[in-house]
């Protein structure tokens, strides 16, 4: 099908899902959810609404504090050379949606100032509809909008592909890398390509990060000779640079409110704190103090502000979720015998055989909850327990996901082998 006629098609889905009717095809998932979302926000389909344009001081100073700005040679080194001729354009994004750097043809610029896609504007999914910007941000995966599938009917003239780029040290979503261009130029690989990019991206920044704890190891490395006991070096995420007395861990969770001083680590127990350059010098204070946790707290009430709070005889600490781990430790949570990978997969995903998924994410979040979770079969340890804060209204839990067990969960079904 070629692009004419796919925008024709679109446009009668669009239709469609907007009266309440039958569509003539379905729309792609993402776009499902996201139509679902700006018909549930009041997303007008046929209104160009836009929010307060950043000064250009205020974009300054988004751009300076922002990591992105140390991976635009790699963005524009992977992108901007097939732009002019491709008749499309560069944008970035920061993890509010606001377009912080635009570069590309200057036909196609001046065409998207027409439309209200520039430096300081707010992209965001709420704001404009769906689009390649907010809905990557709010997906937190590539995502690809072709003509009609924006909401917003203005938008329909264009196709833009965006890429989520994350920071390597600690997972947080940083912004956005998209594509943009005319219906007509937008060719199905743009996303392949895009995505490639952003992932090039994270790397730069994985290998500036890990230059870093090379100077920070430098700089340590001796004063953890001429020290006894058990102590190590971090950086300001956690991120080990050297270690002496103990057996070598990449990385270790850090409280909030970590600082010089006496502080309560997870699973190091209560240590002094010194700051380092480009980090802090933790010593544990006495080898033989608990860090058992006792109970853990897991906070489902905010859309999108998911957390897990861990209690233990020196103290708590706070670890926010991602929405793939927040939907994990519910489904755990409301499972107090445990479940196997297959089970999980099967409750996340509709399909037993994605395990290495599973294990995966359950991989990361054990490292953050060492002592807490156990597996074989995945469960809370059972000294611990555990208190799961729901929203008020059910049909508010995790609305971002799909997973067949959190549908059912908002229904007021059960699953087998869950609390009912």
């Amino acid at each position: 099908m070629d692009a004419r006629a796919a925008a024709r098609l679109l446009k009668g889905v669009r239709a469609a899902a907007l009266a309440g009717d039958r569509p003539p095809a379905a729309p792609r998932p993402e776009i499902a959810e996201s139509w679902r979302r700006m018909l549930a926000g009041g997303v007008h389909p046929d209104r160009d609404a836009r929010s307060r344009m950043l000064s250009a001081a205020e974009t300054e100073e988004r751009r300076h504090v922002s990591p992105l700005r140390e991976i635009l040679p790699v963005l524009r080194e992977g992108l901007l050379p097939a732009l002019d001729e491709a008749l499309h354009i560069m944008v970035v994004a920061d993890a509010d949606g606001r377009l912080l750097w635009r570069e590309g043809h200057a036909s196609i610029l001046r065409k998207a100032d027409r439309l209200g896609f520039a430096v300081g504007a707010d992209w965001d999914e709420a704001v404009v509809g769906t689009n390649g910007v907010g809905t990557a941000l709010v997906a937190r995966r590539p995502v690809q909008v072709f003509s009609a599938e924006h909401f917003v009917s203005s938008h329909h003239d264009w196709t833009c592909a965006g890429a989520p780029v994350r920071d390597p040290r600690d997972g947080r979503l940083l912004g956005v890398v998209d594509v943009s261009g005319p219906l007509a130029t937008m060719h199905p690989a743009t996303l392949a390509w895009v995505s490639s990019v952003a992932r090039l991206a994270e790397r730069e920044l994985r290998l500036r990060h890990l230059e870093s704890l090379e100077l920070l190891r430098a700089v340590a490395s001796p004063l953890l000779a001429r020290l006894p006991g058990r102590a190590l070096a971090v950086d300001p995420n956690g991120w080990t640079a050297a270690v002496t007395g103990m057996a070598p861990t990449e990385r270790i969770p850090l409280p909030k409110t970590f600082g010089p001083g006496r502080v309560w680590v997870p699973l190091l127990g209560e240590c002094v704190v010194e700051a380092l350059p480009g980090g802090w010098l933790v010593r544990v204070a006495r080898d033989r103090h608990s860090t058992a946790a006792t109970r853990i707290v897991l906070d489902l009430s905010r859309a999108g502000c998911w957390s897990a709070t861990v209690y233990g005889p020196s103290g708590s600490w706070s670890q926010e979720l991602s929405p793939r781990h927040a939907e994990l430790l519910f489904l755990l949570a409301e499972s107090p015998r445990g479940r196997s990978a297959a089970e999980l997969s099967a409750e996340l995903f509709g399909d037993p055989t994605r395990t290495v998924t599973v294990r995966a994410e359950l991989s990361r979040v054990r490292r953050h909850l060492a002592g807490v979770l156990t597996h074989r079969p995945y469960r809370f340890a059972q000294d611990v327990e555990v208190e799961l804060i729901r929203p008020q209204d059910p049909a508010a839990l995790l609305p971002h996901s799909t997973a067949p067990a959190v549908i059912r969960a908002r229904l007021g079904r059960t699953v087998p082998g869950m609390i009912p």
